[in-house]
């Protein structure tokens, strides 16, 4: 996360709860929309990075996802596939 987010442009983090399945994980988005998931343990451990790092954090539950999130995953799946 923090390699991600040191090596991209107008990173956001953005915490999801915890799941019966899995453990409390972030998203780092990039302002293009690129992103990656982590397990991050719990909100504090992301928000102690993110202070660290100056960047935001939010609670994807009350803010969702940002649009360049989606607009991302929707020029992926329109790319052509590698051969």
């Amino acid at each position: 996360m923090i390699a991600f987010a040191r090596s991209r442009r107008g990173v956001e983090f953005y915490v999801e709860p915890e799941t019966f399945a899995t453990d409390t994980t972030a998203v780092a988005i990039a302002h293009d929309g690129e992103w990656t998931r982590r397990r991050v343990g719990s909100p504090a451990v992301i928000i102690k990075v993110a202070r660290k790092l100056a960047l935001p954090v939010y609670d994807v539950q009350l803010t969702g996802y940002p649009g360049r999130m989606r607009a991302y995953n929707e020029r992926r799946r329109n790319e052509p596939s590698p051969d």
